[in-house]
């Protein structure tokens, strides 16, 4: 019989949780192996054992982005009306979630101060949260909603808007109700214009 293990997945979440803290209140180049392990008050052996080095939970970090992201889009439901749909899946779902994980955004979508070897480690999991966006808007192309484009332009091009407009909330701290005009009326008007 082997020896239990020491640090599980709540270890894991709990250090990724200090991780994105301390990113959101004192930027990634606060981030360090000790720092995270003193805030959950283990060892910095336990960062090591979860993953493996400062990279492989910065990675974590980029992973955990797209999956919260990828989950907020699949949770919304879908209706009739592919568009709307589409719309609220940048509303809704990517807003919410870079509101709620301003720090997880930037790493993971923006890859702020990130190198390209980190943001390698979790492009696995950014393509399956982008797969969530293409097959809703494969829908809207199944209508004829998108023109000339194809459904990964269009993705492109609809993840692009959500990302800036993203951006520009987080950083001129714009009221919410007047940022979530501004993101129902860019996506409604991108959506109106691949119909063209």
């Amino acid at each position: 019989m082997g020896r239990p293990r020491l640090h599980d997945e709540r270890t894991g979440a709990a250090l990724l949780d200090a991780a994105e803290g301390i990113v959101e209140t004192e930027g990634p180049e606060a981030l360090s192996v000790r720092r995270v392990a003193d805030e959950v008050g283990t060892t910095s052996r336990a960062v090591y054992t979860v993953f493996g080095s400062k990279l492989g939970m910065v990675v974590a970090l980029g992973s955990r982005a797209f999956d919260l992201l990828g989950a907020a889009v699949e949770a919304l439901p879908v209706t009739e009306d592919p568009a709307a749909d589409l719309v609220a899946s940048g509303v809704v779902g990517f807003r919410t979630f870079a509101l709620q994980h301003p720090a997880l955004f930037r790493i993971g979508v923006q890859r702020d101060a990130l190198s390209s070897e980190e943001a390698r480690g979790f492009a696995g999991a950014a393509t399956v949260a982008l797969g969530s966006l293409h097959a809703r808007i494969a829908r809207l192309s199944d209508n004829g909603g998108l023109g000339h484009r194809s459904v990964p332009d269009a993705t492109w091009e609809f993840h692009a808007l959500c990302e800036g407009l993203a951006a520009l909330e987080l950083r001129c701290n714009l009221p919410s109700a007047h940022a979530q005009h501004l993101w129902t009326d860019a996506l409604s008007a991108l959506l109106a214009g691949w119909r063209l």
